[in-house]
């Protein structure tokens, strides 16, 4: 099974996003190293989402429901920033869990069996 690059980045992506968003729903919030671990979240979250819109195995040639997903996740993103810019740390802080979530959920169904990143890892 080949996959192309963008499924090989967005797994990267993912896994990366995966790592970091854990890492900081357990640490302290609002340290220095909270708000790193946080930007770099958000930019593994954008290499997950933004290159999903050439992921089109659901429907060839086609956007499909999950890129729907995709932009409500970068919506996501943008509120929590947002949230955080203008002091509404609780806003910022329901986005990103939220946010985290969904990346877990996605997670979950990009690894049912039969799917293209399952195949990669040598089990779908």
């Amino acid at each position: 099974m080949t996959a192309s690059v963008v499924v090989y980045a967005h797994l990267v992506a993912a896994l990366t996003a995966a790592t970091l968003g854990l890492w900081n729903l357990v640490a302290v919030k609002g340290t220095p190293r909270h708000k790193m671990v946080g930007r770099c979240w958000i930019a593994a979250m954008l290499a997950v989402t933004l290159p999903s819109f050439w992921i089109r195995e659901l429907d060839p040639g086609n956007f499909s429901w999950i890129h729907g997903l995709t932009v409500f996740t970068l919506a996501s993103l943008a509120l929590a920033l947002w949230g955080i810019r203008t002091g509404r740390v609780r806003l910022h802080a329901h986005a990103m869990v939220g946010t985290m979530v969904g990346l877990v959920i996605a997670g979950g169904f990009a690894l049912m069996p039969g799917r293209t990143i399952s195949r990669m890892i040598g089990y779908g």
